[in-house]
């Protein structure tokens, strides 16, 4: 039945499809003028550039869903190497010592054989087999992709590990993960071999491996004599009982819970979705080079980043670490035609003194999320890029939304389209109205016990369709080994009974074209220098040291707002015990915060720790006995509303001293950084 429906697609809908994608591709040139006019208007451009490509890539996918069971990205990026072996497909600016930048270049055929090449050695001398779970401790390098892309042929499951994450947090990202083995760069060697008795007497199954890269890239790498090649058999890679919402890979997010969650990216979105969302953002093969400084680690950098621009036959090219000093020079030397970003980063890069390059390059598109509206149109304009693609996604959701901004329409929106696309996507993205009593609820009216849309302006609750609700792990599939978690994240009977949705824990608001705007977080979390900190974790944290179990009464940790800062930093107010007079005074208490310092050093990263702290007599509840948040998260710097209260901060993360006026003054002029 679906070969005859295919074929009736193919005879009817194809050629017209077909038709407008190469109309669009090829001559949009030519109707420039006539584009601009109408597109001013209707905002019909970029739905006739997305919608023809949409409907070609998704029966394609579903014929090789069905037809040839192809459907892991392995496939994708095979078909790459076959269609185009000699284009660019990995530049990496390696900094040397002198200061410059050694640009590492790799073909697509020449990191194919390099993949295969590492595929035996991880199969043979590794013992690494198919549907395994592989822990990947790294830095951005090409090694990280190697890796990655010979797991794939292998028909293991990577687990891309935050290399920030050490003690409790590293534990359990291994324990509910099932982690078999740990690929580990020897840059990472330090911080992971202080919890290695931990992880052995714990997991003595694990296999620990620390790459020498030295050895890897002359023994194995480029050594074609020793290791030869190996391409998995199709048949193990891809068994009848896999599906396309099957683990393609893990990516960490922390959430309300505490410790990390593993969230599952599926083969349909590493591949349907991030070929889609690569469209949008007009890569293609013939000159699109993504830049990207954010982390691995991350599916903003692995999804939307690499899979994306591959799927399109494109080029990444993959900085060590972001630095706002070299960001552009980078940007330069790669021929980048795309840059990823977080909000912060565009602030950083504003901060920086003026640089040749920030002009020579030949970037078109910047997109990512987080990007203000304060600094939105000051962005455009210092670095001269034409397009800022904010987008709203997170890491386990179904779906993502994407903005493709020019000219002066549209700044700050992280959803805009045409009405074309709009109206598609109402039915699979909807934001529902809140509880006025109760902003973690959302609102059901008393009548019928549904839920309400909001008014243009009002902040809602992103929701994102589950299309079999019977079977929600086909559209979401959720955390790994956290079922209560995963459920929790399923909303049902919302706008008619029986439907479920996603429930992604943010807040939107539209407005009256249609687009829709970022507000804020919900839950437990709030995000700090491009990372989401979970509160109860730096709360158990705190606690779980000697002094904070022997002094601490309560704690709460929120995050709080900093003038001209991106995102919420750290704000912990501690009530201690009646016996906890010992720290009283601003010496004894500034002496009680160092000491358990210490400690979260070793089980906390460095953004995740709490930089203004307050002493209080007790912590607020509520009647029901939840604690406030709102209100800590409203504290007002450097003395509180009413100018009366002594605060501490973290300076430079190695220390907590009292918070003075003159420091708050130097914080204010990026004299004391944080």
């Amino acid at each position: 039945m679906f070969k005859i429906i295919l074929k009736l697609i193919k005879t009817l809908l194809f050629p017209i499809l077909t038709l407008l994608h190469w109309i669009t591709k090829n001559y949009s040139h030519i109707f420039a003028n006539l584009y601009d006019y109408f597109d001013s208007k209707t905002r019909l451009r970029e739905d006739f550039h997305i919608a023809p490509y949409f409907f070609i890539a998704l029966f394609s996918y579903i014929k090789s869903l069905i037809i040839t069971k192809k459907f892991q990205y392995w496939y994708i990026f095979e078909s790459k190497v076959s269609k185009h072996p000699k284009k660019l497909c990995l530049v990496y600016p390696n900094l040397q010592a002198n200061g410059d930048f050694n640009i590492e270049q790799y073909t697509y055929k020449e990191v194919y054989d390099i993949v295969l090449r590492l595929s035996y050695y991880l199969h043979n001398d590794l013992n690494i087999k198919e549907a395994e779970i592989v822990g990947m401790y790294y830095t951005n390098k090409p090694t990280f992709i190697f890796f990655w892309l010979a797991l794939w042929n292998l028909g293991a499951i990577p687990a891309f590990m935050n290399y920030n994450s050490a003690g409790a947090p590293l534990i359990h990202s291994l324990k509910i993960a099932n982690i078999k083995h740990v690929l580990i760069d020897p840059e990472t060697i330090d911080v992971f071999t202080l919890n290695k008795p931990d992880i052995m007497q714990n997991f003595p199954y694990i296999k620990l491996h620390e790459i020498n890269e030295d050895s890897l890239y002359s023994n194995v790498l480029f050594n074609a004599e020793k290791y030869p090649k190996f391409r998995q058999s199709d048949k193990i890679r891809s068994p009848k009982t896999l599906t396309d919402y099957s683990p393609a890979c893990l990516i960490y997010t922390s959430g309300t819970t505490g410790l990390p969650k593993s969230a599952i990216m599926s083969w349909r979105k590493a591949c349907l979705g991030c070929s889609l969302f690569g469209r949008i953002y007009h890569m293609n093969g013939k000159n699109s080079v993504v830049f990207t400084a954010m982390p691995l680690y991350h599916s903003t950098a692995a999804l939307l980043g690499v899979c994306a621009v591959f799927s399109q036959g494109g080029c990444v090219a993959l900085s060590h670490k972001f630095s706002a000093s070299t960001f552009w020079k980078q940007v330069y030397l790669t021929k980048a035609t795309h840059v990823q970003y977080v909000g912060e980063i565009c602030r950083y890069l504003l901060n920086t003194k003026p640089s040749q390059y920030e002009q020579l390059h030949n970037v078109k598109i910047a997109y990512g999320n987080g990007l203000r509206p304060d600094i939105w149109t000051d962005f455009k304009k210092r670095f001269n890029i034409p397009v800022i693609g904010e987008f709203y996604a997170s890491t386990e959701a179904p779906f993502a939304t994407t903005s493709y901004q020019t000219g002066d329409f549209g700044v700050g929106a992280c959803r805009n389209y045409g009405p074309l696309v709009t109206w598609f996507l109402s039915y699979e993205q909807r934001l529902v109205k809140m509880d006025p009593n109760d902003s973690a609820k959302v609102y059901r009216d008393p009548q019928d016990g549904l839920c309400r849309d909001p008014e243009i302006g009002e902040p809602g609750e992103v929701l994102m369709r589950i299309f079999f609700p019977k079977k929600p792990e086909t559209s979401f599939q959720g955390y790994l080994g956290n079922k209560s978690a995963t459920d929790s994240k399923v909303l049902r009977d919302v706008f008619r009974n029986g439907d479920a949705w996603y429930r992604s824990g943010d807040l939107l608001k539209s407005d009256k074209y249609g687009l829709w705007y970022f507000v804020d977080r919900m839950g437990d979390t709030f995000r700090w220098k491009s990372e989401n900190v979970s509160t109860k974790e730096v709360e158990d944290q705190f606690m779980h040291t000697a002094l904070g179990e022997k002094c601490i009464d309560e704690i709460v940790v929120v995050g709080l707002k900093v003038l001209n800062f991106e995102g919420k930093c750290g704000f912990a107010c501690i009530s201690l015990k009646k016996d906890g007079s010992n720290f009283q005074s601003v010496e004894q208490r500034v002496e009680f915060l160092n000491k358990i310092l210490e400690t979260l050093n070793k089980n906390l990263p460095k953004y995740a720790l709490p930089v203004f702290v307050k002493f209080v007599d007790e912590i607020e509840h509520t009647d029901n006995h939840k604690i406030k948040k709102t209100s800590y998260s409203n504290q007002m710097l450097p003395h509180g509303s009413g100018n009366n209260e002594t605060l501490y901060f973290l300076r430079n993360y190695k220390k907590y001293q009292e918070l003075t006026d003159k420091d708050w003054d130097d914080i204010k002029n990026n004299i004391i950084k944080l």
